[in-house]
């Protein structure tokens, strides 16, 4: 294997590589280094810059004793491979930005899902850039800059997991942590070609964050292949006492569940789009989801449409948490006069919600969840488009105010954040490209607690119609 196939391997592949002694951690972790090197800092006219810091050094130490822990025979399940962590995860040693220069110090201590994934022996390789306080679908920052999109350097990769998906897409890494809040595991995935799956809300610990954005936000990856998702899943899953939130285990592994043929699965599919939200959806998009709908019947699933009752509370219910989440995070900041002037009115939004309305919303959320899922007690999954929109430019909405902003990708991305109230998993799910050479993307939706059921199928269709080879041309 050439240099660029080891580095689009995935992270399922490059492990058997390094325990079959193919490979060094070591030289893969040099593979990396170089790419970044070249593509992410300054080595191209229009530099990618999906890293906001990377970890050389440390990685290459973490390395060496890797590939020392095999070489005694020891085997753990990512022994040697290369993650990077989304710059709102901490990692021991180094400032956890949020997009942001109001930032405090270095964390004192690692967060829960890398301490696992440095257990089952992940190099930590750097820190992904998020847009500020984790707020938008796309990636730009005044103190980090514009993160671009790999097949496209004039587009946006997405958000708020934009730097993971830039990395990720263009081969400097073969997985990266996201969250995903409103869709920003979801929306760079499906900007970017790749799969990404929002899991049960407490299926992957939150520690030492305090139930972010109110329940809406849960740790997870971004990867090129379901088989890598998987794998995540299996080595990070699982809470700890201080989570507020916890997910009952899994009926089986992911990597197993992901290995097995669905059976015939009931489907729905829908495009509408919650109640308030102003939207339009894309003609390539709207193409990918029929086309879709047509390969799962040819694959032997009973599909039909039906549109889930997202009622009038949807999206309020959504904003409540988002808007004083946004007010909390700013407020918890060391020097928060130093945040962006659209965030520091996305905070003051976020301000005007009294913790009465907020309790309400919260205490209002299994009634909204069973309405919401009326669409599956008939069906076990349910697809949308992933997106209504195509990846915007690169500073479409620059110097645009905090509720412009809002409202513009509010239509960019309508059929996301309504499943992060409700907490139950949601993957994108690759799906083409459209007439302007970028990717299109649908999305599943599961039933609570039913990750296993989405990986199975979406292993289905990679299988179908495989997307991990496909590589952003310039970075091929």
């Amino acid at each position: 294997m050439d240099a660029a196939e080891i580095a689009y391997a995935g992270i399922a592949r490059q492990a058997e590589l390094i325990a079959a002694g193919e490979i060094s951690s070591s030289e893969l972790v040099e593979v990396y280094l170089e790419r970044i090197a070249r593509y992410d800092r300054s080595g191209i006219a229009q530099p990618l810059n999906a890293f906001r810091v990377v970890l050389g050094e440390r990685a290459r130490m973490e390395a060496s004793q890797a590939d020392a822990r095999r070489g005694a025979g020891g085997e753990r399940p990512l022994l040697g491979v290369p993650i990077a962590i989304k710059d709102d995860v901490d990692v021991a040693g180094e400032v956890t930005a949020y997009g942001t220069n109001a930032h405090g110090g270095p964390a004192r201590a690692d967060a829960e899902v890398v301490r696992r994934l440095r257990e089952a022996g992940a190099v930590i390789i750097g820190k992904t850039n998020v847009p500020e306080l984790t707020l938008w679908p796309f990636t730009e920052t005044a103190t980090f800059g514009a993160t671009r999109n790999p097949w496209d350097l004039q587009r946006a990769p997405g958000g708020s997991s934009g730097g993971s998906g830039a990395a990720v897409a263009a081969g400097l890494v073969g997985a990266a942590l996201g969250s995903d809040g409103a869709g920003s595991i979801r929306i760079p995935a499906a900007w970017c070609g790749l799969f990404g799956l929002k899991p049960q809300r407490g299926r992957v610990s939150m520690a030492p964050r305090p139930r972010p954005w109110h329940g809406l936000s849960v740790n997870g990856v971004l990867t090129r292949s379901v088989a890598d998702s998987a794998l995540f899943y299996d080595v990070a899953s699982g809470a700890i006492d201080s989570d507020s939130d916890s997910a009952p285990p899994p009926a089986v592994p992911f990597v197993q569940a992901a290995a097995t043929a669905p059976g015939r699965l009931r489907i729905a599919y829908s495009t509408r789009v919650p109640v308030g939200v102003v939207s339009k959806l894309d003609g390539d998009a709207a193409r990918a989801l029929q086309e879709m709908v047509e390969l799962l019947r040819s694959l032997g699933h009973e599909v039909s449409e039906h549109d889930p009752d997202y009622g009038i509370g949807s999206i309020p219910a959504l904003l409540v948490r988002y808007l004083r989440g946004a007010h909390d995070d700013a407020a918890a900041l060391p020097h928060p006069e130093r945040l962006e002037r659209r965030t520091r009115g996305m905070a003051r939004l976020g301000g005007l919600i009294p913790p009465a309305l907020l309790e309400r919303s919260l205490a209002g959320e299994a009634q909204l969840a069973r309405r919401l899922n009326l669409a599956l007690e008939d069906h076990e999954v349910l697809i949308t488009p992933a997106t209504a929109a195509p990846p915007p430019r690169i500073g479409q909405l620059q110097g645009r105010g905090a509720l412009w902003t809002l409202n513009v990708v509010a239509g960019w991305v309508p059929y996301n954040g309504i499943w992060n109230v409700t907490g139950q998993p949601a993957a994108s799910v690759p799906a083409g490209f459209g007439a302007d050479g970028l990717p299109r993307a649908v999305q599943l939706v599961g039933r609570a607690g039913d990750e296993g059921t989405l990986l199975s199928l979406a292993a289905q269709l990679e299988s179908e119609r495989p997307w991990a080879q496909r590589r952003p041309p310039e970075f091929a």
